[in-house]
């Protein structure tokens, strides 16, 4: 157990937090492997609000609005497992690597988060090691799994981003994001621009690197599975209606796709 300055030990999470992984159909038997890295914003006890006013931590900041709604509903539809993290990406962001500065922010956009500041490596330490590794150890557990049992596994990350950033509007409905593998990345893009209604990015609004993020890098393209990350824009599923239509159309065009990677004996 880590210790903070005065030598004491360090605990981040106390009897009345619970654990960050969130699991959803756990014995799913779909080949898609599902996960939100920024489906919650919970804050542990011990950090109050993180000097942050409540109307802060409802938006985009602490967590990705309307995922979580987008998520269940697309695990129960595919029969696919969901794991998910359920404390605010202020705490520590789940889906940075935990070196990087923006793992645990001192400001997000234009908010300062007071409760950040000045942090010692104690305390860093242990949000790594309570929220951050507990969720991935899961992942990776599940992956690790899966494969001993000779069961295919197509990673799916899923985000949502804000209409507007930094003042300019951002066109796009949804948006696929990857790296090195571009597989499932190619079939969703031609599946989504079918879609007439549609405005679709291509590592739009965000690309995945290295440096910035984890999820994909680590869990999908350093285990060498078919992967991808998604970026739905977070007014079409701010509430249950929307949420509901996107899981709908998601599960339709992962079934098509499922098919076709069979064909290709990718999953």
């Amino acid at each position: 157990m880590a210790l903070d300055t005065t030598g004491a030990a360090y605990q981040l999470l106390g009897a009345g937090d619970i654990p960050p992984a969130h699991e959803v159909n756990a014995e799913g038997a779909s080949p898609f492997l599902l996960t939100s890295d920024h489906y919650g914003r919970l804050l542990p006890r011990s950090l109050g609000d993180l000097g942050v006013a409540e109307s802060e931590l409802t938006r985009h900041i602490a967590w990705d609005i309307g995922i979580a709604g987008v998520a269940e509903r697309l695990a129960e539809m595919l029969d696919a497992h969901l794991i998910a993290q359920r404390y605010s990406r202020l705490v520590i962001d789940c889906n940075r690597p935990p070196g990087a500065a923006s793992s645990i922010p001192v400001i997000s956009e234009a908010t300062t988060i007071p409760r950040n500041t000045g942090i010692t490596e104690n305390e860093r330490e242990a949000r790594r090691r309570e929220i951050f590794a507990p969720y991935h150890d899961r992942i990776e557990a599940v992956i690790s799994g899966r494969a001993h049992a000779k069961r295919p596994t197509v990673l799916v990350s899923l985000h949502s981003f804000t209409p507007v950033y930094a003042g300019v509007a951002r066109p796009w409905h949804i948006g696929t994001l990857y790296h090195r593998d571009t597989v499932l990345p190619r079939l969703l893009l031609r599946h989504l621009r079918a879609e007439s209604d549609l405005v679709v990015g291509d590592n739009e609004p965000y690309a995945v690197s290295d440096l910035t993020d984890y999820t994909i890098p680590v869990h999908g393209e350093a285990r060498g599975l078919v992967n991808t990350g998604i970026e739905i824009r977070q007014d079409l599923i701010a509430d249950q209606s929307g949420q509901q239509q996107w899981a709908e159309r998601l599960a339709r065009i992962f079934r098509e796709i499922e098919t076709e990677l069979k064909a290709e004996r990718l999953a």
